[in-house]
């Protein structure tokens, strides 16, 4: 139901967009573009930064059992 109300809501947007003409039209759409991009790429960040806060840390042993186990697998 959300997605088709979306779609409804982004067809009239454009159909606004188009009778204000290429220019102003093309101008009003870069910007809704843009910010929708620059959303996106904040929400990632902050997604990212939550996740590393959360995920473990290794300590020394840990390290140096995995630095080992490739230097194993190198042989």
């Amino acid at each position: 139901m959300y997605l088709l109300l979306l779609i409804v809501l982004s067809t009239i947007v454009g159909y606004l967009l188009f009778l204000f003409g290429p220019l102003i039209g093309g101008i009003i759409a870069f910007g809704i573009i843009v910010g929708c991009l620059l959303r996106g790429l904040y929400l990632l960040e902050d997604i990212r930064g939550r996740m590393s806060k959360t995920s473990p840390k290794l300590n020394k042993v840990e390290t140096a059992y995995n630095n080992y186990l490739k230097e194993k697998n190198k042989i």
